[in-house]
């Protein structure tokens, strides 16, 4: 079984869907946690009640807004005065079509490049400045698929965006790794959360279709792997990126 006990690990966007399973296994797997959402604590919540206040923190973060990622590292410090590992989930996908107004277009890639490259980025530096000073640590990144093989006309922001999150991940692998700063990425094809729900709507029965499995992928494996990442069995691996999509895309 995985350990983490004594580590403390941020998770942003930990109030549904991959935060929030990611959350609940990393708590499980004896590690303390402190956990961001933008509207609603949602599934973070329950995880007060279940692990209780000396294992998570709650912080509300709208990662969209400039200088937030390094106010929301900064109140995680004050948890237990020690970060030992980041996972950078929280992400925004809206739908932009092309022939959409100007100011939609310009609002959507903004907003999208604001809190899926930018907040990362941020999030990053204040990870590895402290990482530095210290023993090191661990940097997991949930990227996609629609990095390497793009995403749908409406949905292209969303896939520039988490082609940066690559480009930046294995920077950071290559650069720090001699630091004992470690970086990993996750790519996910569907899953199982409300951001897919557009693949259960009728008529997009194909985007199902196109998965070998027949299926989206549980949250549960994308937190799975991320604890496996975070607990340091395979630190040679940093500036790896492990694929999560059920063969939809095998590269």
């Amino acid at each position: 079984m995985i350990t983490l006990e004594k580590q403390t690990i941020l998770v942003t966007g930990a109030s549904r869907g991959i935060g929030a399973a990611t959350a609940r296994t990393l708590l499980t797997s004896g590690a303390s946690v402190v956990g961001s959402y933008t509207r609603a604590p949602g599934e973070l919540e329950h995880l007060l009640d279940e692990f209780g206040p000396a294992r998570l923190d709650i912080q509300r973060c709208d990662l969209g807004e400039a200088g937030a990622a390094k106010l929301l590292w900064q109140k995680a410090m004050g948890f237990k005065g020690q970060l030992n590992g980041l996972v950078n989930n929280a992400g925004v996908m809206p739908e932009t079509p092309l022939g959409c107004d100007d100011a939609t277009w310009a609002e959507d890639w903004a907003r999208v490049m604001a809190v899926n490259v930018q907040a990362v980025a941020d999030m990053c530096r204040a990870a590895i400045q402290h990482f530095q000073g210290g023993e090191g640590g661990r940097i997991v990144s949930i990227a996609s698929r629609a990095a390497f093989r793009g995403d749908g006309p409406s949905f292209m922001h969303y896939a520039a965006s988490k082609g940066a999150v690559v480009s930046l991940m294995r920077s950071i692998a290559r650069a720090y790794a001699r630091e004992g700063i470690y970086a990993f990425l996750i790519a996910p094809g569907w899953v199982k959360t409300d951001m897919a729900a557009v693949a259960y709507e009728p008529g997009n029965e194909w985007m199902l279709d196109e998965i070998p499995m027949g299926e989206a992928a549980p949250p549960d494996n994308i937190a799975n792997m991320t604890a496996f990442l975070l607990s340091g069995l395979s630190d040679h691996a940093t500036g790896a990126t492990f694929d999560i999509n059920g063969a939809s895309y095998v590269r």
